[in-house]
């Protein structure tokens, strides 16, 4: 008699969700406002004015722009608000601040897209290993809307687990 193989993980009725599936696409360009100041400290109005106006604005074509200063001047919000209208008839999309905080952004942007109710009932696996930077605020804040619509959640992979949330029966 011959044993057969089974596949316990296929069979278990697990949803594993891939947070990696939520990455943003794209290039990401940088500027950088600190190339703009005044001797590394001030924004001069007229300057930065002039320099956005003379910038080759067409190298963000198609691409995510982060708009930050990599030094601790305070810069005015009007600032930003000038670089958004001269990248936005190129940039695909526009952030004011560093990579990481844009990857936390977009990613509260897409998980605010899934419908929980999706998931009621169900015995959710988050998939833990991934090749791309997903930000520990994308587990935490897929755990937050899961949660009160799942019977369990665990992190990992199917086949190894750390139990996360179980619904009280």
């Amino acid at each position: 008699m011959e044993d057969l193989l089974v596949n316990r993980v296929a069979s278990s009725g697990l949803v594993t969700i891939n947070l990696e599936d939520f990455f943003p696409k794209g290039e990401i360009a940088h500027f950088d406002l600190v190339d703009y100041l005044f001797m590394g400290l001030i924004l001069k109005e007229k300057d930065f004015r002039e320099a956005l106006k003379n910038h080759d604005w067409t190298q963000y074509q198609d691409k995510v722009l982060l708009v930050y200063c990599s030094n601790d001047s305070i810069i005015p919000v009007w600032a930003y608000m000038l670089v958004a209208t001269y990248a936005e008839p190129f940039a695909k999309d526009i952030f004011q601040g560093d990579q990481d905080n844009y990857y936390k952004a977009a990613f509260n942007r897409a998980l605010g897209q899934i419908d929980p109710a999706k998931y009621a009932d169900q015995r959710v696996v988050i998939k833990g290993c991934s090749d791309q930077p997903v930000p520990p605020s994308a587990y935490l804040e897929l755990t937050r809307l899961l949660k009160p619509q799942v019977l369990s959640i665990m992190y990992g992979e199917p086949c190894s687990t750390v139990p996360i949330y179980k619904r009280k029966a």
